[in-house]
């Protein structure tokens, strides 16, 4: 380009880049970069791309473009370029949308700056892109990048309508995406993109109502995905993301009015917390992921559930059974009886026995609304008498109320001898039980014959004799196995 054709501001700059050296026309650091006005400040695009792809070097020097506090006005178009130098436009504010798609460069920092939108689809930077505390009005469009090093989104401001305002499915990161106090006016896309890194997200406030707020699925991140504070409005969603530790929602709130606000499904992580968050607006699908831990109070969760499938290792903090279980009967696909087998297991994983029977015990009263009349009929006899057999100290109360009941009933009524003169004295206590104890014979049984009432009595008491006796039989099992 021919330096006759530059403004004082452009030749400045034109001679600047061969040294890599820095041109800073800021009045102030805290100056906002969508006043910048001015003829003296304003560099034409059409010059930067002419300086990116034929500048000049210097020997010994490092060519690269530095520039501060500038407004860049026209459409800087790089697409499909190939650019070898650093190119660091900060705190300035561009008229109209940086083109980028399919291009590639060595570093690109544009912290600071005002821009209508980002087009970088394929974009590949050997390092890092810098968007720290960007405004930008449209969308950011990351699709299919690779980025060596980090991305930087911390205090950026992205959108200012519904859609996507950060798309980065398919990309690929070699550091981290830092994105605190990152605020979006529409949604954030993940979705199959490849983090080496972590996912922070702390603080960060999404807001897409009308669709996902952060679209993360099938998602890979090598360390954590750090979702503390996060305020989104929009469902979150984690279907089938691998996260090699732990994600958090610590002090998050998720709010999807009248959808799913958290979907987690066949996702995979060493810890999911939603630690001192807000109770949960909108449902929470977990089919089929896996945690090693889960830590969340009963209260976080939604009056809707979807918990098929899911598996962990343990819950925390360390509640009673009761707490848990109220969160497995608002299972809005009903009865599932894994969820209460995972739940089960949980406590026994910790040597919690008593809540582990607890669990098993809820579960077949669960089944029970599930099944027919007779057979729900047939449900409360054996939650009343025996806890369905994880009770079986209740057993114990009602074979000694039986044998007290048979002791007065014989004892009153003492049946009489099936051979006159021969056998044992009749004792009413020990013919009580000797019906009552299958496996034990005190020689009273085969000695006396009721006869009537007491003879149908007597077969009551045999019957319900050995569903007792056999109840007790396996708590007493259980119990020496532990």
């Amino acid at each position: 380009m021919n330096s006759t054709d530059l403004t004082p501001l452009e030749r400045r700059i034109w001679q600047a880049f061969p040294r890599g050296a820095a041109i800073d026309v800021r009045r102030d650091e805290s100056e906002d970069p969508a006043t910048i006005q001015g003829a003296e400040r304003t560099i034409r695009a059409e010059v930067i791309r002419a300086l990116l792809l034929g500048g000049s070097s210097e020997p010994g020097e490092a060519p690269a473009l530095r520039v501060a506090g500038a407004r860049i006005t026209g459409v800087l178009d790089l697409q499909h370029t190939e650019i070898h130098h650093p190119i660091r436009l900060t705190s300035c504010h561009f008229r109209h949308s940086l083109e980028l798609d399919g291009a590639q460069t060595r570093q690109l920092d544009l912290s600071g700056s005002s821009l209508p939108a980002l087009a970088a689809r394929s974009l590949r930077i050997d390092g890092a892109l810098r968007l720290t505390n960007c405004r930008i009005a449209g969308s950011v469009q990351l699709s299919n990048a690779e980025i060596s090093s980090g991305i930087f989104l911390d205090h950026a401001h992205l959108g200012t309508g519904g859609g996507w305002a950060l798309q980065l499915d398919h990309a690929t990161v070699g550091a981290d995406v830092w994105a605190p106090n990152l605020v979006t006016v529409g949604g954030i896309r993940l979705s199959t993109a490849h983090v080496e890194g972590a996912v922070d997200l702390e603080d960060a406030q999404v807001k897409n109502a009308t669709g996902d707020a952060v679209d993360a699925a099938r998602l890979t991140v090598g360390t954590v995905l750090n979702a503390g504070g996060l305020t989104a409005e929009g469902r979150v969603r984690l279907t089938g993301a691998k996260v090699a530790g732990w994600i958090s929602f610590i002090e998050a709130k998720l709010s999807n009015p009248g959808g799913v606000a958290l979907g987690i499904s066949s996702c995979q992580a060493t810890q999911l917390t939603l630690r001192d968050a807000q109770p949960v607006s909108g449902d929470v699908n977990m089919h089929y992921a896996s945690f090693k831990v889960i830590e969340a109070a009963p209260q976080v969760w939604p009056a809707t559930v979807r918990l098929e499938g899911l598996t962990y290792e343990a819950l925390t903090p360390r509640l009673p059974a009761a707490d848990r279980i109220a969160l497995l009967q608002r299972d809005a696909d009903g009865f599932v009886p894994h969820s209460y087998e995972q739940l089960a297991a949980s406590y026994r994983h910790v040597g919690d026995d008593a809540d582990a029977r607890a669990v098993q015990l809820a579960k077949q009263r669960r089944r029970r609304t599930t099944l027919p009349w007779y057979a729900k009929l047939w449900g409360y006899l054996q939650d009343v008498t025996v806890g369905y057999g994880f009770r079986p100290t209740r057993a114990g109360s009602w074979l000694l109320a039986l044998l007290l009941l048979g002791s007065v009933a014989y004892g009153t009524h003492q049946p009489p001898p099936l051979e006159q003169g021969k056998g044992p004295q009749f004792n009413a206590p020990v013919y009580t039980l000797d019906l009552l104890l299958p496996i034990i014979d005190f020689g009273q049984q085969s000695a006396f014959a009721p006869t009537g009432v007491h003879q149908w009595f007597s077969y009551l008491l045999i019957a319900v004799g050995w569903a007792l006796a056999t109840t007790v039989a396996a708590g007493i099992t259980r119990t020496l196995s532990r």
